[in-house]
């Protein structure tokens, strides 16, 4: 199971068609140094949107020249709809290193995205698809079209419920019709309209995706997407991520990321820090002392919330704090 991160191409909706040359980077190094190496950045339209008129900070070209650094370091990727490809712009995709595109079409259209499916495969890309509005078919419909694109050549598929309508049962029943009927990975991309984003995830999860899309601070369309680090601490609570890559990217938001996004006024629904609390089982009303405790000791405060919530979650005092921190030290 791993993160598919989308914040850069999905996430892009809520500063326009594209986030600056700056955010960019920044995203993309970052998630690399967290361990999250699977990447969809570029137009939040879609490769060839910018000259159609959904303009972005930079053209599909700039982008792919902006990230080629990081293309060996990383599955880098586009989103292409399938009524916008082109040999000429899957082309420019493969020489600029990407790795893969991902074709998108709604669900029960597969059959017209097939010409799509084949110019990114001749053009040597990994081939992606994104079943847009999962819901428009029902399951067993859903993996039966999933089978045909995966005769066609696709290499992974991704359940996308497009208007955040699925709930958990839902979104165990449609994976476990898919895993069934296909052999290559399937992904879920839920958003958040029901705010169900992340109990849909768990539930992809428990019933065997081999994926999830992200968007970090949960950044993406309408109600935005299964958040980033939420995904994270499911998945280290599971021991499938790095620790370290886990306080990293929290690191990474709460210095960096949360700040740059105040310029757009983008509102955070949950913080780093309350994100901490839930995992840990720590009431809010313990903060103000932790914060004490780390600052005169010098240690991470998210750290020490998790490893003293492990000892006493129900009245941790100073001195249990103080000795956790002074061990964390050490």
């Amino acid at each position: 199971m791993k993160i598919f991160d989308c914040t850069l191409r999905d996430g892009a909706n809520v500063v326009g068609n594209g986030f600056s040359p700056e955010l960019t980077e920044s995203m993309i190094s970052n998630l690399i140094s967290c361990g999250i190496t699977d990447i969809e950045f570029g137009n939040a339209k879609g490769v060839g949107s910018h000259e159609k008129g959904s303009a972005a900070p930079m053209s599909d070209l700039e982008y792919m020249r902006l990230a080629r650094p990081y293309c060996d370091k990383a599955n880098l990727g586009m989103f292409l709809l399938a009524g916008q490809a082109s040999e000429e712009k899957v082309k420019e995709a493969a020489e600029n290193g990407l790795t893969f595109l991902r074709v998108g079409i709604a669900a029960g259209d597969g059959a017209k995205a097939v010409n799509a499916v084949k110019l990114v495969k001749a053009a040597g890309l990994t081939c992606r698809f994104s079943m847009m509005k999962a819901y428009l078919l029902d399951a067993k419909a859903l993996a039966a079209e999933a089978k045909m694109l995966e005769n066609e050549g696709v290499d992974a598929i991704t359940i996308m419920d497009s208007a955040g309508y699925m709930y958990p049962d839902e979104v165990a029943e449609y994976v476990r019709e898919m895993k069934a009927a296909v052999s290559i990975p399937v992904g879920f991309h839920g958003h958040n309209n029901l705010g169900l984003s992340q109990a849909n995830a768990l539930a992809a999860m428990e019933a065997g995706v081999d994926e999830i899309d992200t968007g970090l601070l949960g950044m993406a369309r309408s109600a935005g997407n299964c958040s980033t680090e939420l995904t994270a601490a499911l998945l280290l609570k599971k021991g499938l991520i790095e620790e370290e890559n886990f306080y990293r990217l929290l690191a990474y938001l709460d210095a960096e990321l949360i700040p740059a996004m105040k310029e757009y006024d983008y509102h955070v629904s949950v913080c780093p820090e309350d994100l901490i609390l839930g995992m840990s089982g720590c009431h809010s009303s313990f903060l103000k002392l932790f914060h004490k405790v780390a600052q005169e000791e010098a240690v991470d405060v998210y750290r020490l919330i998790v490893e003293v919530s492990a000892k006493n979650k129900k009245s941790p005092d100073e001195e249990l704090i103080r000795s956790t921190a002074r061990a964390l030290r050490a």
